[in-house]
């Protein structure tokens, strides 16, 4: 088959530095999500899918700026990805760019156990034209338990852009969140991430992970917590959650990495408090990047959720 140029190419996605080393049929499945594996395998072999215009075998493992090129590939017929009136919280958007408030509870794509009625699903309903970016145009993600803000791509020049702003580091990204311990002074982070050798639905701190990188700041301590400010110079899954608890200090409500642990001396309405906790206490407080099209710095802050805000008056008191 004679390959078609990068210029003819239906689109053109760049390599993130977070898929470094993974093997491209990998890289395809998590960025076309509404294609099986064996699909993509098949349209790798059949050149209708190129890596920097050239063929590229299913288990090649990519690098950071590499072109992916798809040439040809039939559209997807499914309901994974169905635009659905689910209401969201748009803060900004424009001909580029979208900022949303996440809610907590909210899983950002669809996959194995959350079909639809996800954050993708809404942006679709909302913004159709997003139809046409890999993820809908999503460029980082937010744990389902996770609220606050993230930047959306609203064209594919966008999406390269922001990308690109992720690798190099220089969109900030600012958290608050409450930890269980009293925090004496902040601290930064340097600590390699990967998937959990025997519970693969968690992340460890292990030699042979991601590099990874948490800057932590103590905004406020209590007598057996502390309010922190954290900012993430990477983005590897789960890093805030993982690192927090490494060095231990877990973030209240996070059932996936710490017990539940029950203030000493409490009263018995702060301990209901903290048995009645669902979710990790974990907001994107904060979020700064350049404009993809005009270059202006573009800065947002989110209010903490109510239940946050709560917990601080809370601890406060205790």
């Amino acid at each position: 088959m004679q390959n078609q140029s990068n210029e003819e190419a239906r689109d053109v996605l760049e390599i993130a530095e977070q898929y470094a080393g993974w093997r491209i049929d990998k890289v395809l499945a998590e960025l076309l999500p509404e294609h099986s594996r064996a699909n993509l395998q098949k349209w790798l072999k059949a050149e209708k899918i190129l890596l920097n215009g050239k063929p590229a075998a299913a288990k090649y493992k990519v690098s950071t700026g590499q072109i992916i090129n798809i040439v040809e590939i039939p559209e997807a017929h499914n309901n994974v990805d169905m635009p659905q009136d689910i209401a969201i919280d748009v803060v900004y958007d424009d001909a580029d760019v979208i900022v949303v408030d996440k809610p907590v509870g909210m899983v950002m794509h669809p996959g194995t156990g959350n079909h639809d009625k996800t954050l993708l699903n809404a942006l679709l309903y909302k913004f159709p034209e997003l139809s046409k970016l890999p993820r809908a145009g999503i460029v980082h993600r937010l744990d389902k338990d996770t609220s606050g803000l993230l930047v959306v791509a609203r064209s594919l020049v966008a999406h390269t852009d922001l990308v690109r702003q992720l690798q190099q580091r220089s969109m900030e990204r600012i958290y608050e969140t409450i930890v269980y311990g009293s925090m004496i002074s902040g601290k930064t982070i340097n600590l390699p991430i990967g998937r959990h050798a025997t519970q693969r639905v968690k992340m460890a701190v292990m030699q042979n992970g991601r590099s990874a990188t948490t800057h932590i700041r103590v905004i406020e301590r209590y007598k057996q917590h502390t309010l922190l400010r954290i900012k993430l110079e990477t983005g590897r899954t789960h890093q805030i959650r993982v690192h927090l608890s490494h060095i231990g200090y877990p973030i209240i409500g996070d059932h996936t990495y710490t017990k539940l642990r029950l203030p000493k001396g409490a009263t018995s309405e702060v301990i209901q408090e903290f048995r009645n906790i669902g979710h990790q206490l974990l907001h994107a407080k904060s979020l700064q990047f350049t404009h993809p099209s005009t270059g202006e710095l573009m800065s947002f802050n989110s209010e903490l959720p109510q239940e946050m805000q709560k917990f601080k008056e809370l601890l406060r008191a205790c």
